[in-house]
C-alpha cells in the first residue's frame, strides 16, 4: 500500500538513449584546475575558516572576471561576520534572467570535492562555454556561500539572500538551475540507492546517470529543462518529480527559489543516495569522474542555449 501511494505521487522518466559519439566540449584540464584550486586549501572552506572561504570566493571571482565585465559580490552579514555570494552576468542587455547557481562552502572539516566543488567547477566551465553565445536571456551565474549546516534551511543561506533580493526588486526570472554534486559516478551494480526502494525498478542499480530533480507544479521552465536535457543527453539522464517533503528533493539552493514561486530544478548525481563520501573526509577529487562531470556540463550547455 505504501509503495502504491508513492507510485501515485512520484513521477519518473528516464532517457537511456544518449549520444555515445558526442565530442567533448568542456575542457577537462581546466575543470581539474578549478577543482584543485577550490579544494586544495590550507584550511577547509567552511564558515569558521573565513580566510579560506574568501580565498575560494576570490578565485571564483577572478575566473568570472576572465569571462565577463559584469561580476559583483553580494555581501551580507551573519553574527557580525561578512560573507559573500559571487555573481557573474552574461547578456546584460536582456531583461529576463536565468539563474544558474552552486554553493562553494563545505560542511565541517572535509574537502567537499563532490559536495560541492564539482558544482562550482561546472558553474565556471558552463559560464566559459556560454560567454560568446547569443542567448534569449540574461544569465546570472551565482556562487553561493553558507549552503551547508548550520545555515541550511535558514534565512542566512547565500541562496536565500539572493532569492529574497531578486523577489523584492521584482527582477524578472525565467527560472533557476541548481548544480549540486555532479562529479561522482559508478558503473558497479548496487552502487545506487533511492529514498524509496521501488525506484530501482525505474532507474536501475548503477550510479551512472545524472538526474533532473523537480517538485510538482514547478513551472514551465523546469519542464523545458527536463525535456531539453533528455533530448541533448550525452550520458544517461533521468528525471525525478515528486512532493517537496520527500527526503532529499529540496536539499540544496533551489529550495529558496521555490519559496518565492520561481520555477527551479536541481541537477545532481543524487548526492548521498549514491556517494557514500557525502559530508565525510573521504569526499576527495580522486573519487570523481572528471569526464562524466564534463559530459554533464556539455549537456547543460546544449540545453541552456535552447531554452525559449
Amino acid at each position: 500500500m505504501k509503495h502504491l501511494l508513492f507510485i501515485l505521487i512520484i513521477n519518473c522518466s528516464c532517457s537511456n538513449h544518449f549520444n555515445l559519439n558526442h565530442n567533448l566540449i568542456s575542457d577537462t584540464i581546466q575543470i581539474k584546475t578549478d577543482l584543485d584550486s577550490i579544494v586544495k586549501t590550507e584550511e577547509y572552506r567552511n564558515y569558521k575558516n573565513l580566510k579560506t572561504l574568501n580565498k575560494v570566493a576570490n578565485y571564483i571571482k577572478h575566473q568570472f572576471q576572465l569571462i565577463s565585465d559584469s561580476v559583483v559580490e553580494q555581501k551580507f552579514k551573519y553574527d557580525s561576520i561578512e560573507y559573500k555570494n559571487i555573481i557573474c552576468s552574461l547578456n546584460t542587455d536582456k531583461k529576463e534572467r536565468i539563474i544558474i547557481g552552486a554553493h562553494y562552502d563545505v560542511c565541517g572539516n572535509q574537502d567537499g570535492a563532490d559536495d560541492n566543488a564539482s558544482g562550482v567547477a561546472g558553474l565556471l566551465e558552463l559560464a566559459r562555454l556560454l560567454k560568446n553565445n547569443k542567448l534569449d536571456y540574461r544569465i546570472d551565474f551565482v556562487a553561493f556561500t553558507l549552503e551547508e549546516p548550520p545555515f541550511f534551511g535558514s534565512d542566512f543561506m547565500g541562496s536565500s539572500i539572493h532569492a529574497k533580493y531578486v523577489n523584492e526588486n521584482k527582477i524578472p526570472i525565467k527560472g533557476m538551475i541548481c548544480l549540486e554534486m555532479i562529479g561522482y559516478y559508478s558503473d558497479k551494480s548496487n552502487s545506487q540507492d533511492y529514498p524509496v526502494g521501488f525506484l530501482r525498478w525505474f532507474y536501475g542499480d548503477k550510479a551512472n546517470f545524472i538526474t533532473i530533480v523537480r517538485k510538482y507544479w514547478s513551472g514551465n521552465f523546469s519542464r523545458q529543462v527536463k525535456r531539453l536535457m533528455q533530448k541533448n543527453a550525452v550520458l544517461p539522464t533521468k528525471s525525478f518529480k515528486g512532493p517537496a517533503f520527500l527526503p532529499g528533493i529540496d536539499f540544496s539552493d533551489h529550495r529558496n527559489y521555490w519559496k518565492y514561486g520561481y520555477s527551479a530544478v536541481m541537477i545532481t548525481n543524487t548526492s548521498f543516495y549514491r556517494n557514500k563520501n557525502y559530508h565525510a573526509n573521504t569526499d576527495k577529487i580522486e573519487t570523481l569522474d572528471i569526464k562524466k562531470l564534463a559530459l554533464t556540463i556539455d549537456e547543460l550547455y546544449l540545453t541552456v542555449k535552447q531554452i525559449k
